[in-house]
């Protein structure tokens, strides 16, 4: 039910105002039983056709008795009403930590859905359907999705739908693969949301991170041109933020690497950039694919991370200020905000 009223509150928001409504309604006829139409008019703010209208409603569904003196909450109601009231504050609390949040990182939007990834793993699946959901409202004709990889941009592809016919969306690669589980590199991600959407893909056959030498050989390769080309066209963008050692620890870095990570206090990791907490990049490794540079505003960049462990690494990210969406779940919600 929790993920259910997440989307619902993203994709048909006048669902969720309309169920907050009439749950004020009936909250204001219970307290002030027995109310004329023109007193609940005034005690909601709504003008006295609107509240008409409503009553009718919540009348023609047992909830409510209209009688000569007034309206009365029936026995119905008052199980609805009681019902409602835990769904209603959850809602409210949820809305109330999205802005904070986007205050805190100075983001355009945000989505949080109720739980901690770290203890539950279904929550990871519902920020995929989450982000499903939001990548569906934003698409348009012919766009290409630049993905990366990893286990919480793999739950995005296991929920991937269906896009309407001829939307003709390409999905690619943000960068090369990492060495990590097949299921979790970007290509494979990519594939899959091809797969499940009924669209087009493209993949980029480069290794994560190389040597110096090597990119430059890599970068002349005619296919790699041509994929780097479509790439960095992308109109949208789809990314984790990655823990900094853990990454560290899966590109199997050398121990100066990592020792240079942990004096320079690097917390958050997204297209190969190791990041402080103050957001300032610490660390750089050769990679193929999307630079932070190609981050520009004609990009609609989506980040999606959650668990009160990334906490700190979304926030020392968010100091770029590099996306405008972000979908995350309440344990890193409220970890962000307790700093």
């Amino acid at each position: 039910m929790d993920s259910i009223m997440a989307l619902q509150r993203k994709i048909v928001p006048e669902l969720v105002s309309l169920m907050q409504e009439r749950y004020t309604l009936l909250q204001h006829v219970h307290l002030h039983q027995p109310i004329g139409r023109r007193a609940l008019a005034e005690s909601t703010n709504l003008t006295e056709r609107h509240v008409r209208g409503e009553i009718d409603f919540l009348h023609g569904q047992g909830l409510v008795e209209v009688t000569s003196k007034g309206m009365f909450i029936t026995n119905e109601g008052k199980v609805v009403l009681d019902q409602l009231a835990a769904l209603i504050g959850d809602l409210s609390r949820l809305d109330n930590l999205e802005d904070q949040l986007k205050r805190t990182l100075s983001v355009d939007n945000v989505i949080v859905v109720p739980g901690d990834s770290d203890h539950n793993p279904q929550i990871k699946a519902e920020m995929g359907k989450a982000s499903v959901a939001y990548l569906q409202s934003v698409l348009q004709k012919n766009n290409t999705v630049a993905v990366t990889g990893g286990s919480t941009i793999a739950a995005v592809a296991d929920a991937m739908k269906p896009l309407p016919e001829g939307t003709d969306v390409l999905f690619v690669p943000a960068r090369g693969g990492i060495g990590e589980k097949v299921e979790n590199q970007a290509s494979r991600i990519v594939s899959e949301m091809a797969r499940r959407s009924n669209s087009q893909y493209r993949m980029l056959y480069v290794p994560d991170p190389i040597s110096d030498s090597t990119y430059e050989l890599i970068i002349q390769e005619p296919h790699v041109i041509d994929a780097l080309a479509v790439i960095k066209a992308s109109n949208i963008v789809l990314h984790g933020i990655g823990d900094a050692l853990r990454m560290a620890e899966r590109r199997k870095s050398s121990q100066k690497v990592l020792d240079l990570l942990k004096s320079e206090n690097a917390v958050s990791e997204a297209f190969g950039y190791y990041f402080n907490v103050d957001g300032d990049i610490v660390y750089k490794v050769k990679t193929v694919g999307l630079q932070l540079e190609d981050m520009d505003k004609s990009k609609h960049i989506i980040t999606v991370a959650g668990g009160a462990s990334k906490g700190n690494a979304i926030n020392s990210y968010f100091k770029q200020g590099k996306s405008n969406m972000l979908i995350t779940d309440q344990g890193a919600a409220e970890k962000i905000l307790r700093g």
